[in-house]
């Protein structure tokens, strides 16, 4: 008798597994469905639209339809269903183009699935025919709700081109990968001196420049003004771009390094290859910063606070550092570029920002930036009319020297338009296109 009630558990016990084996394959099947049906070649994807309705995505495009350079300024951030590329917004959301659903079975063109972006398409036309024949990457969003409004990448991808002889980095959205900061990396070092031994004490350091400065390893750092700036404070340098200001700052007592260091952890850097805080935009990820710091007389450790040496950071990330200090609160408003999706069957979700960051620095700390920002965007009433902004630019030499980039930061102080953003233009050019003609055509386009 005892062994048949033995027996009997046994069976129910194995039943029950088997119960709830076939309920977690079932919802598997049903939940999971439309991501692998979208990546078959029997059902048809839905369209990716832009904020106002414009289509930024479409399966069986051509260009009778749309126009033969519609998708250009946006088709190596959004992608296609070509499996050319990945980390877009496509390929890392296709099961939400699926026009298929387990219960209501293949629709194909009659399904509606859909995604709409917060993009503006107009806006992202005008700031990729800003760039002229230049290759680079502009990146802009809203930083008090999280909204990307603009996002084009030079080379840019012509769908209707093929894939055949592309340039390099057409099939790359480069607001997402890693790029030497220059002087815009002057912002961050600035906000970890002040978090670390507080705003009074780094207003009351001085420093002379020279046009260049021996550091205590017996190595020069240069300004790039070569007959020197004199005696300047952390304003004046801040302005200047001084290199030698910081690479003083940086050698100073109390510029500890350490607490330093753990700010740049808390910013979201890989400092001496510790990890990264990620960032990933409604499943496309962003290279977010890292740096190598040693010694602090060591020049490499100077250089990388300064915006050279290993010091690597994403214009995206540069980016939503700006919301920390426009905003004022020192933790920064997450981005997201997807609004809202429809299914097959035409039910509507709405999708909203991932919130914000951890806090990054203090408020007092982002108010200091912020003004020292401001500022300095008084310098571009000329080149960037119209604008109350907190800017600032940077130039990174690549290559060993033999090219330099060009970078712009900053953001629109109206909160009324709280645009933050981040230029790039790749081996500039001394009288070309600038960083902030494409920043004033960003402003104006949005």
């Amino acid at each position: 008798m005892r062994s048949i009630r033995r027996n009997m558990r046994l069976i129910t016990a194995m039943l029950t597994l088997f119960m709830a084996g076939m309920a977690a394959l079932s919802f598997k099947i049903y939940s999971e469905s439309s991501f692998y049906m979208s990546n078959s070649d029997s059902v048809s994807l839905g369209k990716v639209y832009d904020r106002n309705g414009d289509v930024l995505f479409d399966q069986n495009a051509d260009p009778d339809t749309y126009g033969y350079d519609h998708f250009t300024d946006v088709a190596n951030f959004i992608g296609n269903d070509s499996g050319q590329m990945t980390n877009t917004l496509v390929s890392e959301n296709i099961q939400y183009l699926s026009n298929y659903s387990f219960s209501a079975g293949l629709r194909n063109e009659n399904g509606n699935s859909s995604i709409v972006t917060t993009l503006d398409h107009a806006a992202n036309q005008r700031v990729y025919d800003a760039f002229g024949d230049k290759n680079g990457t502009a990146i802009a969003y809203n930083y008090l709700t999280g909204e990307i409004l603009v996002c084009v990448s030079r080379p840019g991808l012509n769908p209707f081109g093929g894939y055949n002889d592309l340039e390099d980095g057409s099939l790359l959205c480069k607001a997402f990968y890693k790029f030497t900061p220059g002087s815009t990396q002057k912002i961050l070092t600035t906000a970890a001196a002040c978090e670390t031994m507080g705003s009074e004490l780094l207003d009351s350091k001085r420093y002379k420049c020279e046009g260049a400065f021996v550091n205590r390893s017996g190595k020069e750092i240069f300004c790039h003004f070569l007959s020197g700036h004199g005696e300047q404070n952390i304003r004046e340098a801040f302005a200047n771009s001084c290199n030698p200001f910081y690479a003083q700052l940086v050698e100073d007592g109390d510029f500890v390094m350490n607490n330093v260091m753990k700010v740049f952890r808390d910013m979201g850097y890989s400092v001496n290859g510790s990890k990264a805080i990620s960032l990933e935009i409604n499943g496309i990820s962003a290279e977010t910063a890292s740096t190598v710091l040693s010694d602090k007389g060591d020049f490499s450790t100077e250089w990388g606070f300064i915006g050279q040496g290993e010091t690597m950071i994403s214009p995206c990330m540069l980016m939503v550092w700006q919301s920390a200090i426009a905003a004022g609160k020192g933790c920064s408003v997450l981005p997201y570029v997807i609004s809202s999706t429809t299914d097959v069957v035409g039910n509507v979700t709405e999708m909203k920002s991932a919130g914000s960051t951890k806090q990054l620095f203090s408020p007092e700390t982002a108010a200091y930036v912020r003004e020292l920002m401001v500022s300095n965007g008084t310098r571009y009433s000329d080149s960037i009319p119209g604008y109350s902004l907190g800017l600032k630019s940077g130039t990174a030499q690549v290559k060993n020297g033999e090219e330099e980039n060009s970078f712009l930061t900053g953001f629109n102080t109206d909160t009324d338009k709280p645009i933050a953003f981040c230029v790039l233009i790749e081996n500039k050019d001394e009288w070309g296109i600038t960083t902030d003609s494409i920043v004033s055509a960003l402003l104006d386009a949005l």
